[in-house]
């Protein structure tokens, strides 16, 4: 029974993380759209636009989104640590996968969330601007949400799979608590 209400724990986070990441690069979508609708003027690399405030509050919404769906993930997933090669190399599959989805999601945060705060600053000014053209940041942004959404699921679900391998955690059904295996004691 317990392993069947930390499945469903598991499965609700899981589709957690991912409706805020589709939430997320959606909203970074729409900014793009939003910031396209306005009148610019383009000659070869240089680019004169209005700023579009709606794609301002979009992109920081995205990014908003995506930093709370990363936080979430890493939070509930626990610190899967490697600290040498070796160490790495004597890790379970499951282990090994965390270590790297984790550092993927990373990845995907760091990229994702710079090219969407970059792309809703570029329209919090109140004037127009001339400039090198910066397009598709928004949705590049966007895009990299729905990447960060599966690369986090990746690594919520090896954490969760390499902390079960380890033998915690396990549930005492007298006490009700989470105890690591080697300190629990059996009642006959």
């Amino acid at each position: 029974m317990a392993r069947i209400m930390v499945g469903a724990g598991a499965m609700f986070i899981c589709i957690l993380i991912v409706i805020m990441d589709v939430i997320a690069g959606i909203l970074g979508i729409q900014a793009e759209v939003a910031q396209n609708k306005a009148p610019n003027m383009r000659v070869f690399i240089f680019e004169c636009k209005e700023p579009v405030y709606q794609a301002y509050k979009l992109g920081v919404a995205a990014a908003a989104l995506l930093a709370l769906a990363h936080a979430l993930a890493n939070l509930l997933g626990g610190c899967v640590c490697i600290t040498s090669q070796e160490e790495y190399f004597r890790s379970s599959i499951n282990r090994r996968l965390a270590a790297s989805t984790l550092v993927l999601s990373w990845i995907a945060l760091v990229v994702g969330f710079t090219l969407l705060l970059t792309g809703a600053l570029a329209n919090a000014k109140n004037k127009a601007t001339c400039g090198f053209a910066h397009r598709h940041f928004l949705s590049i942004g966007g895009i990299l949400c729905f990447v960060h959404g599966i690369v986090s699921v990746a690594y919520y679900v090896n954490a969760t799979a390499s902390a079960w391998e380890g033998g915690y955690p396990t549930v005492n059904r007298e006490v009700h608590s989470t105890i690591p295996v080697s300190t629990q004691v059996q009642v006959v």
